[in-house]
Protein backbone atom coordinates (compact mmCIF):
# COMPACT_ATOMS: atom_id res chain seq x y z
CA UNK A 1 0.00 0.00 0.00
CA UNK A 2 3.19 2.56 0.81
CA UNK A 3 4.67 1.56 -2.56
CA UNK A 4 1.28 2.37 -4.28
CA UNK A 5 0.99 5.41 -2.68
CA UNK A 6 4.65 6.86 -3.33
CA UNK A 7 3.60 5.47 -7.03
CA UNK A 8 0.82 7.77 -7.05
CA UNK A 9 2.17 10.80 -5.49
CA UNK A 10 5.35 10.27 -7.86
CA UNK A 11 2.54 10.46 -10.75
CA UNK A 12 1.12 13.73 -9.51
CA UNK A 13 4.03 15.07 -8.98
CA UNK A 14 5.29 14.43 -12.40
CA UNK A 15 1.72 15.46 -13.78
CA UNK A 16 2.46 19.30 -11.81
CA UNK A 17 5.72 19.51 -13.49
CA UNK A 18 4.40 18.79 -16.81
CA UNK A 19 1.68 21.01 -16.60
CA UNK A 20 3.94 23.88 -15.08
CA UNK A 21 6.60 23.10 -17.91
CA UNK A 22 3.71 23.54 -20.47
CA UNK A 23 2.07 27.08 -18.57
CA UNK A 24 5.62 28.83 -18.74
CA UNK A 25 6.48 27.86 -22.44
CA UNK A 26 2.43 29.06 -23.21
CA UNK A 27 3.30 32.00 -21.20
CA UNK A 28 6.43 32.98 -23.01
CA UNK A 29 4.99 32.03 -26.51
CA UNK A 30 1.96 34.26 -25.30
CA UNK A 31 4.68 37.16 -23.98
CA UNK A 32 6.32 36.54 -27.63
CA UNK A 33 3.44 37.05 -29.75
CA UNK A 34 2.16 40.11 -28.10
CA UNK A 35 5.95 41.63 -28.01
CA UNK A 36 5.32 41.27 -31.92
CA UNK A 37 1.78 42.47 -32.24
CA UNK A 38 2.32 45.22 -30.26
CA UNK A 39 6.10 46.36 -32.13
CA UNK A 40 3.37 46.40 -34.95
CA UNK A 41 0.73 47.77 -33.51
CA UNK A 42 3.31 51.01 -33.22
CA UNK A 43 4.81 50.88 -36.88
CA UNK A 44 1.11 51.15 -37.87
CA UNK A 45 0.56 54.16 -35.32
CA UNK A 46 3.87 55.87 -36.74
CA UNK A 47 2.51 55.32 -40.10
CA UNK A 48 -0.84 56.44 -39.37
CA UNK A 49 0.86 59.73 -37.68
CA UNK A 50 3.09 60.81 -40.56
CA UNK A 51 0.15 60.05 -43.28
CA UNK A 52 -2.25 62.81 -40.58
CA UNK A 53 0.34 65.38 -40.61
CA UNK A 54 0.95 64.72 -44.96
CA UNK A 55 -2.82 65.00 -45.11
CA UNK A 56 -4.16 68.31 -43.51
CA UNK A 57 -2.11 70.51 -45.02
CA UNK A 58 -3.54 69.67 -48.71
CA UNK A 59 -6.84 69.81 -46.56
CA UNK A 60 -6.09 73.16 -45.46
CA UNK A 61 -5.00 74.26 -49.46
CA UNK A 62 -8.93 72.84 -50.49
CA UNK A 63 -10.48 75.28 -48.07
CA UNK A 64 -7.88 78.02 -48.93
CA UNK A 65 -9.32 77.34 -52.65
CA UNK A 66 -12.99 77.40 -51.49
CA UNK A 67 -12.52 80.75 -49.47
CA UNK A 68 -10.53 82.11 -52.74
CA UNK A 69 -13.32 81.31 -55.25
CA UNK A 70 -16.37 81.16 -52.77
CA UNK A 71 -18.51 83.97 -54.13
CA UNK A 72 -17.13 83.26 -57.83
CA UNK A 73 -20.43 82.11 -59.81
CA UNK A 74 -18.53 80.93 -62.81
CA UNK A 75 -16.65 78.11 -60.31
CA UNK A 76 -17.75 75.07 -59.45
CA UNK A 77 -16.81 72.65 -56.35
CA UNK A 78 -15.44 70.30 -59.49
CA UNK A 79 -12.74 73.21 -60.69
CA UNK A 80 -11.74 74.18 -56.66
CA UNK A 81 -11.70 70.79 -56.31
CA UNK A 82 -9.69 70.09 -59.44
CA UNK A 83 -7.54 73.32 -58.82
CA UNK A 84 -6.64 71.07 -54.54
CA UNK A 85 -5.49 68.13 -56.68
CA UNK A 86 -8.51 66.41 -55.25
CA UNK A 87 -10.08 64.95 -52.19
CA UNK A 88 -7.83 63.92 -49.46
CA UNK A 89 -7.96 61.48 -46.60
CA UNK A 90 -5.56 59.36 -44.55
CA UNK A 91 -4.46 55.83 -44.34
CA UNK A 92 -5.45 54.86 -40.14
CA UNK A 93 -3.65 51.44 -40.16
CA UNK A 94 -5.79 49.04 -37.35
CA UNK A 95 -4.25 46.07 -38.83
CA UNK A 96 -2.54 44.72 -35.94
CA UNK A 97 -5.27 45.75 -33.31
CA UNK A 98 -7.65 44.05 -35.70
CA UNK A 99 -5.31 40.83 -35.54
CA UNK A 100 -5.09 41.03 -31.77
CA UNK A 101 -8.50 41.52 -30.99
CA UNK A 102 -9.75 38.66 -32.99
CA UNK A 103 -7.21 36.38 -31.06
CA UNK A 104 -5.92 36.65 -27.96
CA UNK A 105 -7.57 40.17 -26.62
CA UNK A 106 -7.51 38.23 -23.29
CA UNK A 107 -4.03 38.16 -22.73
CA UNK A 108 -3.97 42.02 -23.52
CA UNK A 109 -4.36 44.82 -20.24
CA UNK A 110 -7.53 46.82 -20.42
CA UNK A 111 -5.99 50.08 -20.17
CA UNK A 112 -3.85 49.21 -23.72
CA UNK A 113 -7.66 47.72 -25.06
CA UNK A 114 -9.39 50.73 -24.29
CA UNK A 115 -6.52 53.08 -26.08
CA UNK A 116 -6.84 50.93 -28.70
CA UNK A 117 -10.03 50.21 -29.38
CA UNK A 118 -10.78 54.42 -29.38
CA UNK A 119 -8.65 54.87 -31.73
CA UNK A 120 -10.32 52.13 -33.80
CA UNK A 121 -13.65 54.10 -33.10
CA UNK A 122 -12.05 57.62 -33.89
CA UNK A 123 -10.90 55.63 -37.82
CA UNK A 124 -14.25 54.67 -38.11
CA UNK A 125 -15.78 58.30 -37.46
CA UNK A 126 -13.85 59.66 -39.68
CA UNK A 127 -14.22 57.24 -42.67
CA UNK A 128 -18.08 58.34 -41.83
CA UNK A 129 -16.97 61.88 -41.90
CA UNK A 130 -15.07 61.27 -45.43
CA UNK A 131 -17.92 59.19 -46.75
CA UNK A 132 -20.09 62.31 -46.16
CA UNK A 133 -17.56 64.67 -47.93
CA UNK A 134 -17.88 62.18 -50.93
CA UNK A 135 -21.77 62.29 -51.12
CA UNK A 136 -21.48 65.67 -50.46
CA UNK A 137 -19.11 66.18 -53.34
CA UNK A 138 -21.03 63.46 -55.96
CA UNK A 139 -24.76 65.59 -55.28
CA UNK A 140 -22.94 69.38 -55.57
CA UNK A 141 -20.02 68.72 -57.97
CA UNK A 142 -21.39 71.11 -60.41
CA UNK A 143 -22.67 73.48 -58.21
CA UNK A 144 -21.41 77.38 -57.71
CA UNK A 145 -23.77 78.46 -55.30
CA UNK A 146 -21.50 79.95 -52.46
CA UNK A 147 -23.55 78.41 -49.63
CA UNK A 148 -22.61 74.98 -50.95
CA UNK A 149 -19.39 75.93 -50.76
CA UNK A 150 -19.55 77.20 -47.69
CA UNK A 151 -20.84 73.72 -46.66
CA UNK A 152 -17.87 72.05 -48.54
CA UNK A 153 -15.96 74.25 -46.62
CA UNK A 154 -17.02 73.30 -43.24
CA UNK A 155 -16.96 69.97 -43.78
CA UNK A 156 -13.59 69.72 -44.73
CA UNK A 157 -12.52 71.53 -41.47
CA UNK A 158 -14.76 69.18 -39.57
CA UNK A 159 -12.85 66.04 -41.29
CA UNK A 160 -9.77 68.22 -40.39
CA UNK A 161 -11.20 68.60 -36.70
CA UNK A 162 -11.49 65.15 -36.46
CA UNK A 163 -7.91 64.38 -37.79
CA UNK A 164 -5.90 66.40 -35.24
CA UNK A 165 -8.22 64.52 -32.53
CA UNK A 166 -7.05 61.19 -33.83
CA UNK A 167 -3.66 63.03 -34.30
CA UNK A 168 -3.19 63.99 -30.41
CA UNK A 169 -4.89 60.84 -29.21
CA UNK A 170 -2.49 58.48 -31.37
CA UNK A 171 0.85 60.95 -29.81
CA UNK A 172 -0.55 60.21 -26.87
CA UNK A 173 -0.30 56.45 -26.88
CA UNK A 174 3.19 56.49 -28.96
CA UNK A 175 4.37 59.10 -25.71
CA UNK A 176 3.33 56.58 -23.76
CA UNK A 177 5.02 53.34 -23.94
CA UNK A 178 3.38 51.37 -21.35
CA UNK A 179 0.64 51.46 -23.57
CA UNK A 180 1.86 50.06 -26.47
CA UNK A 181 4.74 47.85 -25.11
CA UNK A 182 3.70 44.51 -23.74
CA UNK A 183 3.91 44.16 -20.03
Amino acid sequence: MKQFIREIISVIIGILIALFINNWNQDRKDRAYLNQIFSSIEKELEESLADIARVIPKQLTSVDSIQRYLNDEEVSIYNIITKSNGVHGPSIKTNSWNAIANSKIELVAYEKLSALADIQERKENLNMRLERQMDFLLQNIENTDSIKKEMLMMTIMDIVNAEKELQAEIEAILKNEATINSD
